[in-house]
């Protein structure tokens, strides 16, 4: 086991669902988030961060899990809501690693499997299990420091199928999803992990696409979901029951692996357009509206009259019904 406080950047060695990869290069422009909620969770959290590659061993493949976490756990008696992290196809979580520690940084213990075939959910799901069987030994730095009501799962392209297959089967245990880049059921349609979003029971969820990923994760399809399944972001959205409150928003810019970003574009797989800034912001304050109840994020997300769903040249397609 590794462990060192996160303060470089990780060379990236795999590309998700595409067969091979190219430098990525392109410096991304600065982003600027919209004044108020999106501002304040761009930026860094108030606590410091670990990492600790290979922290465990192991999910049902074998693989180790990696994990993000406030250096100084339980300051204050705070209790510290759980991430559990799916990878893309094919990759890593240290390709990941900015954005990871940036939810870190603002409280979350963020866990993930090295398992690079997350889609099933299983391991996704069976990385909290693991995290809390270890918090129960009173010797670890978890022990007493955990929420274990306040669950909520992140993934990327096929790791995005991965925590909605998770929430589905998790019982109640994992409260929120946001699936970063989902892939249309096309991309699945040879494997066991295609996600249904209309069989979804409780939970909330959060879709978030980048507008030049249009092969993987496109906002709009030309044919009703009648005839060709769930083949777009809108269509998954529309899919999940009217009583889970859900949220959508199109990133102006990034392409399917942007969220690499370390931040830019330079270390991540291609295609990245612009780097992982957009993905910082309203995506950290979703949960911690959802698994800390922080009244200025939940106030973000209020449908109509919160900050998400104002104009905002880095956003389109922002529509929800996010009241509980």
């Amino acid at each position: 086991m590794k462990r060192r406080a996160v303060s470089g950047m990780l060379a990236v060695v795999a590309i998700l669902l595409l067969p091979f990869a190219i430098d990525a290069t392109a410096a991304a422009d600065p982003y600027v988030p919209a004044a108020g909620v999106e501002t304040t969770y761009s930026g860094p959290g108030p606590w410091a961060v670990t990492e600790e590659q290979g922290f465990g061993c192991c999910d049902s493949t074998g693989a180790a899990y990696d994990i993000w976490y406030p250096a100084n756990l339980g300051a204050g008696g705070f209790r510290h809501p759980i991430v559990t992290w799916g990878d893309g196809t094919n990759a890593h979580p240290g390709q990941y690693t900015y954005l990871l520690n940036h939810l870190a940084s603002w409280g979350f213990v963020v866990i993930a499997t090295e398992n690079a075939q997350t889609g099933s959910g299983v391991d996704i799901a069976g990385a909290v299990d693991y995290l809390l069987q270890r918090a129960e030994d009173p010797a670890s730095p978890f022990h007493g420091t955990l929420n274990p009501d306040a669950v909520g799962a992140m993934g990327h392209s096929q790791g995005a199928t991965g925590v909605l297959n998770a929430l589905r089967l998790s019982g109640g245990r994992i409260k929120t999803a946001v699936p970063l880049e989902l892939p249309i059921q096309i991309w699945c349609a040879t494997g066991s992990w295609c996600p249904d979003t209309r069989r979804l029971v409780d939970g909330s969820v959060f879709l978030v696409n980048g507008s030049e990923d249009s092969i993987i994760a496109p906002s709009e399809q030309a044919l009703p979901t009648q005839v060709v399944g769930l083949q777009s972001i809108r269509a998954y959205y529309e899919a999940i029951p009217s009583r889970i409150p859900k949220v959508w928003g199109t990133l102006v810019g990034p392409n399917h692996n942007d969220v690499q970003g370390q931040p830019d574009c330079a270390q991540a797989s291609w295609p990245c357009t612009t780097g992982v800034y957009g993905y910082l912001g309203y995506p950290t304050a979703w949960l911690a509206a959802r698994l800390m109840n922080r009244a200025d994020a939940r106030q973000a997300f209020v449908p109509g009259s919160g900050e998400f769903f104002q104009a905002n040249p880095n956003w389109v397609n922002q529509i929800g019904d996010s009241t509980d």
